[in-house]
């Protein structure tokens, strides 16, 4: 299991955790071209002081996998901001929705708790689809199933953070918009280059803009 990566820009910045698998780490994309710090880097130019981001990830990792994971690396809050994308390997293991939609939960409490027990400092983005890839389409994998059951596994995260007034960015769409051109992925053929992580992060960063510049919760 990985522990905490990723440096300050100072140590006296707020400080950003990235929770996830593939998506969140970058497979097979340089640090500086995953949406995180994309992300961090997008508010520090709009002026919010914003560490890059501390991130535990890694590819392959389904909800109770990266549960473990943030048990090990015991990260400590309080962050001003904390981002989970996970979802994309139930899917793909053919895991249930109810054990997800119930691992989610526990997911998306522990990421309030590390933003000091504020869910208006939580960023949630949903699961990209993956079936239309050139590596889906080489393994026979059907697109149209795998994009039923994303849409599905999206529906319970989105419903989820409505529970908990937690921000939701729908990403899905824009995956799906010319995400098998090569430009868009990386060599493997199945995960996203920085050129689609912008235009995720580009979705993201007016949310997580307002969510920085609110005033604290009473």
């Amino acid at each position: 299991m990985s522990g905490i990566s990723g440096a300050s820009i100072e140590s006296a910045a707020p400080r950003y955790l990235a929770l996830g698998d593939s998506y969140t780490i970058g497979e097979g994309v340089p640090t500086e071209g995953t949406w995180p710090f994309q992300l961090a880097a997008a508010l520090r130019a709009d002026g919010i002081a914003l560490a890059n981001p501390e991130v535990i990830a890694t590819t392959g990792w389904t909800t109770d996998e990266l549960a473990a994971a943030i048990d090990t690396a015991a990260p400590q809050g309080p962050y001003a901001l904390v981002s989970l994308l996970i979802g994309v390997n139930n899917q793909y293991r053919g895991r249930p929705l109810a054990e997800y939609r119930q691992q989610f939960e526990q997911l998306l409490q522990r990421a309030i708790a590390l933003a000091d027990e504020n869910p208006a400092r939580v960023l949630v983005l949903s699961t990209p689809d993956w079936g239309f890839t050139p590596y889906a389409q080489h393994n026979g994998r059907d697109a149209a199933q795998v994009a039923r059951e994303i849409d599905d596994f999206n529906a319970a995260a989105h419903a989820c953070c409505g529970d908990y007034g937690v921000a939701f960015v729908d990403i899905t769409p824009a995956s799906r918009d010319g995400g098998a051109e090569p430009a868009m992925l990386a060599d493997d053929g199945l995960h996203p280059s920085a050129r689609m992580y912008r235009r995720w992060m580009e979705q993201a960063l007016p949310v997580a803009s307002a969510l920085l510049k609110a005033p604290p919760a009473a």
